[in-house]
């Protein structure tokens, strides 16, 4: 990947620039560049994964080991340590540990919603919300926080300082992969009741748990030790992290960890690193797992601008070199004080997962700042003005965003992490230079966050992008055009389908491939042309036939809608991980009253989307208004039609004897009646706000008899009756933009049509309130 974006760079606008800075600061080591933090980082690793903890995939000492992988597989190119996530996920059946309240068994949840983020497989967080759903319905029966009461009461309450490394962060994570503030309330409401009860306000330091309160060293002071205090300021990090910028309550955290840095930085010892004991190092050994912690979370502060650059740079150079000094030339780290072990007394060389987790969560955060002082970023700042949350929605950077800059750019990295994300560069007309860069963010209502495009030179590598749109011209299927997101699929036919001598068939409309995995099927479905496999990934059940099919379109006129032939000729734009485009030509037809009307679709659909955008231009020598008819095919059934918010919207129960329409002044669904054991297709179009000018049908006159519910599934799904159209204006030459899309209910996405309505409705909004996106400082 690193090497296509290298010899890419000839071909890279100017918008996308970046200006490399020679200029390294004074204190930094020689050795602290982004090389060589990531290939200490991956000799770390490969030597964890060569030697595999013994302890169990969901205890708490792996989940730790996992939170670093996680962090690793964001900034490698090679794929096996996210390989070996979603290996480790998939042999556990992403359940949790077995205790239901305890903290310790939550922690795996946060690498299972970490993986969701990137592969949006709704199975990989789903024991996870069950758990906490169940938490939340059933809460602990314990009061008090005082630890090691009878029976262990207290643990099933985050009792001690550890316990906000293994929990809050996961109910964070589960928060931003639903939507569910429920989870956030419950991270943020018991986060201050621990901190209320451990934390010390004098010492800014947390105590292990409420044993420790009149415990003191030898020197007289209290006992704080490295490693809780490590768990308690690194779960700080990672509760920042997915907790909104706007959130009433991120004030208090960033004092929170701005008060411990002050005060862990204090107790940082001349070799770089913490020892267990924070406020008597004299009697303990050093020990590298709290130090990691820590070196993570001054790092990170660093590179959030919390904490002052001039004040904690140099301490984490010199932790990251003292840290580096207890890994073996084989990759082996040393001196992690065992589970239980005294910490006065154990094997230096002693290993443990969690200190290789903690020590590639430092090496993340490490690895970033020394990114960012290699190069001059690009800027992206990206505010949701909704008041609600979005996922996967795309960024787009134009050229004309941010003229003057040089060439050169290689990867968009997180705002809050070192990740990088997956990114697409592609050149919006063809033979021209690149001149769109797309991404995708998350971001909670009214929040801004800001991303950073970063230099090749900066980079020394970039991770395999997960690819998850798709198109092409399908020659060897007389002519189709398919394209797909992880989500859906579609296709539409071109012009040798037109003379089939099997079955000859002319016709515009869109057809819809539902699938049941994330994973891309259009080459499968016509390498095998298994369409109508039910019990398989994905099956071809949307009978076109001479409808409108999922938003084909016509020109309205007298009554009639007027439709083009196939397609004539077809030009792909782009496909690749974010976003498919391609552009469909339609040959001039008649459009009533003897005018000729020609088409020029644009067609795109970007990850994470069940809805492909469609500009249709079109042309015609009569430059007066038009009326455009798109289409919804209807299929036999009792189809109900209502506006938005009737009540049947919420009630309805899949049926293979009715459909439902639902109709507003800018968008159109249609959950199909129940295709027998195919299930039930939901399809859509959305129109500019408020332009649908009327709804029709283009056979008014069909038979009664036509509507008869089925009584068996056929091969390639029920047949199209008819279309029902929207009738919206539309000029000559001027783009014409609007959405069509489809579900399905067996995807894992649309159970019913609530769900697919909902989905429909808010895609409407977003599209009237897009993200605000700012480029540079």
């Amino acid at each position: 990947m690193k090497m296509t974006l290298l010899n890419r760079i000839g071909f890279l606008v100017a918008v996308f620039s970046i200006i490399s800075s020679t200029h390294l600061r004074a204190q930094t080591s020689a050795d602290i560049t982004p090389q060589n933090v990531l290939d200490m980082m991956q000799r770390v690793a490969d030597w964890q994964l060569a030697n595999p903890s013994p302890h169990k995939p969901t205890d708490w000492t792996q989940a730790a080991g996992d939170a670093g992988f996680m962090a690793l597989a964001g900034i490698s190119e090679d794929p096996k340590y996210r390989d070996a996530m979603m290996a480790m996920g998939k042999a556990s059946g992403w359940q949790l540990g077995p205790r239901r309240y305890h903290a310790d068994d939550h922690c795996v949840g946060q690498t299972y919603a970490e993986l969701y983020f990137l592969y949006r497989e709704p199975k990989m967080i789903a024991p996870l919300r069950q758990r906490f759903d169940d938490v939340l319905a059933h809460p602990s029966t314990a009061t008090s926080l005082l630890f090691n009461q009878p029976g262990n009461k207290d643990q099933e309450i985050w009792s001690w300082c550890d316990s906000l490394f293994m929990a809050p962060p996961a109910w964070m994570r589960l928060y931003a992969a639903t939507d569910d503030p429920r989870y956030m309330d419950f991270a943020v409401t018991n986060w201050w009741r621990v901190t209320d009860f451990l934390y010390d306000k004098d010492q800014h330091l947390y105590f292990r748990d409420s044993t420790y309160f009149d415990k003191t060293e030898p020197n007289g002071q209290k006992v704080f030790w490295s490693r809780g205090n490590g768990w308690a300021i690194a779960g700080l990090v990672r509760v920042l992290q997915y907790l909104p910028m706007n959130h009433p309550d991120r004030p208090r955290f960033e004092q929170l960890f701005s008060d411990m840095a002050a005060k862990i930085l204090a107790c940082q010892q001349p070799d770089g690193l913490w020892h267990s004991g924070m406020l008597d190092p004299g009697d303990y050994p050093k020990e590298s797992s709290g130090s990691a912690f820590f070196t993570y979370a001054f790092a990170w502060g660093v590179n959030q601008g919390l904490l002052d650059r001039a004040t904690y740079e140099p301490a984490v150079d010199k932790a990251w070199a003292a840290l580096v000094d207890c890994v073996n030339s084989d990759g082996k780290l040393t001196s992690v004080q065992p589970m239980g072990a005294d910490p006065k007394n154990f094997d230096p060389d002693a290993t443990e997962v969690y200190g290789v987790g903690a020590f590639l969560l430092a090496g993340s955060e490490v690895y970033r700042m020394a990114v960012l002082e290699h190069t001059k970023p690009v800027v992206v700042s990206v505010t949701n003005p909704a008041s609600f949350r979005r996922d996967c929605e795309t960024v787009e950077v134009h050229s004309d965003a941010a003229a003057g800059f040089t060439r050169g750019m290689a990867g968009v990295m997180d705002g809050v992490s070192s990740r990088i994300l997956d990114m697409q560069l592609y050149a919006s007309e063809p033979g021209q230079p690149e001149n769109i860069l797309l991404f995708q963010a998350d971001l909670a209502p009214g929040e801004t966050r800001t991303y950073y495009i970063v230099s090749t030179t900066a980079l020394p590598a970039v991770p395999p992008p997960i690819v998850k749109t798709f198109a092409r011209y399908v020659p060897e299927r007389f002519d189709d055009f398919a394209w797909e997101s992880d989500r859906i699929a579609h296709r539409i036919y071109g012009p040798a389908l037109e003379t089939w001598q099997r079955e000859p068939l002319t016709d515009s409309g869109i057809d819809v491939w539902v699938k049941r995995t994330r994973a891309l099927i259009v080459d499968q479905m016509y390498s095998t042309m298994n369409l109508f496999n039910t019990n398989g990934p994905s099956q071809d059940d949307f009978k076109v036939g001479h409808t409108r099919g999922d938003g084909g379109v016509g020109i309205w006129n007298n009554g009639t809608n007027y439709v083009s032939k196939n397609w004539h000729t077809q030009q792909l734009i782009t496909t690749g991980p974010i976003r498919s485009e391609f552009v469909l030509t339609y040959d001039a037809w008649d459009a009533g009253n003897g005018r000729k009307v020609s088409e020029t679709k644009r067609i795109s659909i970007d990850a994470g989307s069940n809805m492909s955008h469609v500009k249709s231009t079109f042309g015609s020598d009569d430059s007066s208004p038009l009326q455009v008819g798109v289409g919804l095919d209807e299929r036999p059934g009792d189809n109900i039609f209502v506006s938005d918010g009737a009540p049947e919207m919420d009630s309805w129960v899949n049926s293979t004897d009715k459909g439902l329409f639902v109709q507003t002044p800018t968008w159109m669904s249609y959950w199909q009646p129940q295709d027998f054991v195919k299930g039930v297709i939901g399809t859509a179009i959305i129109l500019p706000q408020n332009s649908i000018e009327m709804y029709t049908n283009d056979n008014p006159t069909l038979a009664e008899s036509k509507f008869a519910a089925p009584t068996h599934t056929l091969g390639e799904g029920q047949p199209g009756l008819r279309s029902i159209l929207a009738i919206v204006p539309a000029q000559v030459g001027t783009p014409l933009s609007y959405y069509i899309g489809a579900g399905w209910n067996e995807s894992g996405d649309f159970p019913d049509a609530k769900s697919w309505n909902d989905y429909v409705r808010r895609y409407a909004e977003r599209v009237e309130e897009p993200l605000q996106v700012k480029v540079g400082n």
